[in-house]
C-alpha cells in the first residue's frame, strides 16, 4: 500500500492525542483506506516537557519548518493552536504542495478565506473537521451530507464551558461566579476565562458553520456576540418557572425573503420540549433544518484530547485516500457558492424576548413600563411579580412578542432611564425553533 508520511505540529493536549490514536488506531485506519499512515516527525516547544503520550524523542524536533519542509512529509497536522505561527505553518505546508490538517477555529475564523485561497492556489487542500464540536462530525455533515439541502437554520451548543456552567447553575440554582470557579479548578474553564464565557470561542465556530451553510465566509466581526456573565441564578429560576432552560447557543438562521443571513453568539431562552434543552455539561450539540432533510441533530463531546483526535484522524483518513488516488482536491476546503450572501445586522433580527428589571416596589411602576412596550409596538404576553423579595428593589419579569433588536433595545433603554428602575435591565432572547 501507498505510505502517507505525516508530520504533526504541536506536542500538547490534541498532539499528544492524535499521536496516541494513531498508535492505536493507525492500522485500522490503513486498512480501511488502503494506504498506510506512519508519523515521520513531530515538532514541539519543549523537548524536555512530560506528554500524555510517549512520543520517541527520535522523532521530536523544536522547528516546524524540519517538519514541513522534510521531503518525507508529505501530510501535514497543525495542532499547536493561535493564529500567528500557526498561520505560517499552515502557509508553508500548502505552498509546499502539501495537504494540512487543522483543529484550530481561531486561525479559520481570522484568516480562513486566505488559507482556503492558498490551497487552491497550490493544487492541495485544507481539513478542518477537528475546528468545531470536537469528535461531532458536523463539518463533514454539512459540506456533503447536506451538500443538496438549503440549511434554512442552524443552532448549535459549541462551547462546553458555558454550557457546563448554564448547567451547574440550573440544577444547583447556584451562582455565575461560585460555578466559574469551580469549573476552572476541575479544568473546564481557562484562566482568565474570557474567549469561553464572553462567547469569542463559539463565535468562531459558528462562523465557520454559517460559511458552510450558506456559502459565503463570514467575516468574524460581523458576528453579534454575547457572552453569559450576566446571567444570574434568578435569570434561571425564572426562566425554569416559564418553561424555559437558558444555553448559549450559536444561531444562523436565514432571514425570510432575503438574502442576509443571522450569524450570532448569545444566551437563548430554550423551551424544555425542545432536545437541545437537554443537552448538559461538557456536551455540545448542533441542530440543523434542512429544507429537504427536515430536521436533524449531533451530539456528542466537543472538546477533550479523544473527542478532538477522532476528528483529526476522520481528516487524516481524508487525506490518505486523497493522496493515495492523486485526486488533491477531491472535495475543496471551501467553495464559495452565494456571492449575493451577507450578514444581517443584529438590529434588524426579529425575536422574542424575556426581560428581567429590578424595580422600586410602589403603585404605578408596572403601567409607565408597559406604556413604553406599547409605545414600541412590543406585546406583552407575560409577567411576573414574584412575592418574598425584601430590600430597595424587586425582580420584574417580562416575556415580550416578536420585535426586532434594535426596537426592543431602545424601549429598554428608555425603560432604564426611569427613576423607579434600579441596575441595567436584563434581556435575553427567546428562541421557538419555527421556520
Amino acid at each position: 500500500m501507498q505510505q502517507v508520511n505525516l508530520g504533526i505540529i504541536g506536542g500538547g493536549t490534541v498532539g499528544s492525542g492524535v499521536f496516541d490514536a494513531l498508535a492505536r488506531n493507525g492500522a485500522l485506519l490503513s486498512s480501511r483506506v488502503g494506504a498506510n499512515i506512519k508519523v515521520h516527525r513531530v515538532a514541539v516547544r519543549d523537548l524536555q516537557k512530560k506528554r500524555a503520550a510517549t512520543i520517541p524523542k527520535n522523532l521530536l524536533t523544536t522547528d516546524w519548518r524540519e517538519v514541513v519542509c522534510d521531503p518525507e512529509v508529505n501530510l501535514v497536522a497543525e495542532l499547536i493552536g493561535g493564529t500567528t505561527i500557526a498561520r505560517e505553518v499552515v502557509l508553508t505546508s500548502l505552498k509546499l504542495g502539501k495537504p494540512v490538517v487543522t483543529a484550530n477555529k481561531a486561525l479559520l475564523s481570522a484568516h480562513g478565506e486566505e488559507l482556503f485561497a492558498a490551497a487552491k492556489k497550490y493544487g492541495t487542500n485544507l481539513y478542518y473537521e477537528a475546528s468545531v464540536c470536537g469528535g461531532i462530525p458536523i463539518i463533514k455533515s454539512l459540506r456533503e451530507g447536506f451538500v443538496g439541502n438549503r440549511i434554512t437554520a442552524l443552532y448549535g451548543i459549541v462551547n462546553g464551558t458555558c454550557n457546563y456552567i448554564l448547567t451547574r447553575m440550573k440544577l444547583e440554582g447556584a451562582d455565575f461566579s461560585a460555578v466559574l470557579a469551580d469549573a476552572q479548578k476541575l479544568g473546564y474553564a481557562e484562566t482568565p476565562p474570557d474567549l469561553d464565557i464572553d462567547g469569542h470561542d463559539a463565535a468562531h465556530k459558528t462562523g465557520i458553520l454559517a460559511s458552510l451553510a450558506h456559502g459565503f465566509w463570514i467575516n468574524p466581526k460581523k458576528i453579534h456576540v454575547e457572552g453569559i456573565r450576566h446571567i444570574s441564578a434568578l435569570d434561571i429560576k425564572f426562566a425554569g418557572e416559564l418553561g424555559y432552560t437558558i444555553k448559549l447557543i450559536g444561531t444562523v438562521k436565514k432571514l425570510e425573503g432575503s438574502c442576509r443571513v443571522q450569524v450570532s453568539v448569545y444566551p437563548t431562552l430554550v423551551p424544555n420540549a425542545h432536545v437541545l434543552a437537554s443537552v448538559n455539561g461538557v456536551f455540545n450539540a448542533v441542530f440543523v433544518q434542512g429544507d429537504i432533510v427536515g430536521d436533524a441533530l449531533f451530539y456528542g463531546r466537543g472538546a477533550g484530547k479523544d473527542a478532538t483526535a477522532s476528528s483529526v484522524l476522520s481528516d487524516i483518513g481524508d487525506a490518505m485516500l486523497d493522496l493515495k488516488t492523486g485526486i488533491k482536491n477531491r472535495l475543496p476546503a471551501f467553495v464559495p457558492h452565494e456571492c449575493a450572501g451577507a450578514v444581517a445586522p443584529i438590529d434588524e433580527v426579529v425575536s422574542q424576548y424575556f426581560v428581567r428589571l429590578n424595580v422600586v416596589d410602589k403603585p404605578g411602576v408596572l403601567a409607565k413600563i408597559a406604556t413604553i412596550f406599547g409605545q414600541s409596538n412590543i406585546g406583552i404576553s407575560s409577567v411576573i411579580q414574584p412575592e418574598g423579595h425584601e430590600g430597595e428593589s424587586v425582580p420584574l419579569i417580562f416575556m415580550l412578542h416578536y420585535a426586532t433588536n434594535g426596537v426592543a433595545a431602545k424601549a429598554l433603554a428608555k425603560i432604564a432611564k426611569l427613576p423607579t428602575v434600579k441596575g441595567k435591565p436584563v434581556m435575553i432572547r427567546v428562541e421557538s425553533f419555527e421556520q
